[in-house]
């Protein structure tokens, strides 16, 4: 069976064909196509509630070509899921519209729990040799929200939802390039806030392996990593110590927009965004560190993530 999955987020729309195989007794993918295109569909929901007329048309546009290679190659089934800007737009029935009658099927608009079930499926693929008795914290910043869902390898315990993301972030705070220290100072507020919501329903401290899924995870391993360009193959699986991280944040938070364009792993589309991205992700890491009294002091990067779990979940 093939299957094809689309990710729409608030900063990326994602496509994945895939041929469904075996592995280990359990269904796999095997990659036919993985495309990526940067539409800001989010671009000034946080601050209006609307999907702007702009952000739609890019949108609309990236699921045109996705269109086509679905048709190209062919696959069995399709699902669309739509994540943290649409469920906060009032216009939502109009990205609705569109997307049903270029592709032939409705875009689910998934909850908070589901986009953080769905990224848990998917990013175990990057934690293998796992114990029965691990409990990995899977972690997706997104562009308006971030998802935390801790299970073993057999099933999700806990999980929240919670509205920071780069997009949204730099959005509500980040008015320079680099931000000043008020600035980030407001996104850690935020974040911290956030964590206490998540730490009541999940059980943080218990945390023996944290992953980390999503574009500003993936672009600060590669700065970390020291690459000079974005390579997939590398990054996914690579476990760095928290303090790395920490480093890596801090740096990218630190650079100017035209020094960050110069990086050769940069996508352009995060350029302006992965100020923001950092800075949750450093206070997020800090947070588990600090739950688990410092026993989780590494973290795991996963290029596999909700677009695999959207995939797997076609599988019966």
């Amino acid at each position: 069976m093939r299957v094809a999955a689309i990710d729409c987020g608030t900063n990326s729309i994602r496509l994945l064909i895939a041929d469904v195989v075996t592995r280990e007794h359990h269904p796999a993918l095997k990659d036919v196509v993985r495309e990526m295109r940067i539409v800001r569909l989010g671009q000034g929901v946080d601050a209006t509630g609307w999907l702007a007329e702009a952000a739609l048309e890019r949108t609309f546009a990236a699921v045109d070509e996705y269109a086509a290679l679905i048709t190209e190659h062919g696959a069995d089934r399709v699902r669309f899921v739509a994540t943290s800007a649409t469920r906060d737009a009032g216009n939502r029935d109009v990205f609705v519209a569109g997307i049903r009658s270029r592709l032939g099927v409705v875009p689910e608009v998934v909850s908070g729990d589901e986009e953080a079930a769905l990224s848990f499926r998917g990013a175990l693929n990057a934690a293998p040799g796992l114990d029965p008795a691990d409990r990995v914290l899977v972690v997706d910043v997104g562009g308006g929200s971030t998802e935390c869902v801790l299970g073993t390898p057999r099933e999700v315990l806990a999980a929240r939802s919670v509205d920071v993301g780069c997009v949204r972030m730099t959005e509500r705070h980040l008015g320079s390039n680099p931000p000043t220290e008020e600035q980030q100072a407001h996104v850690l507020r935020d974040v911290d806030e956030a964590m206490d919501v998540v730490a009541r329903t999940v059980p943080l401290e218990q945390t023996t392996r944290l992953v980390g899924v999503a574009g500003t995870v993936t672009t600060v391993t590669a700065m970390a990593m020291g690459l000079k360009h974005y390579d997939p193959d590398r990054i996914n699986g690579t476990v760095l110590d928290v303090a790395d991280v920490d480093r890596a944040c801090r740096e990218l938070t630190a650079m100017t927009r035209k020094q960050r364009a110069r990086l050769g792993f940069m996508h352009e589309g995060r350029v302006d965004v992965i100020g923001a991205g950092a800075l949750v992700w450093r206070r997020v890491v800090e947070r588990v560190a600090r739950a688990t009294d410092g026993r989780v002091d590494t973290v795991t990067a996963s290029e596999h993530d909700i677009l695999d779990g959207i995939g797997l979940s076609l599988v019966s």
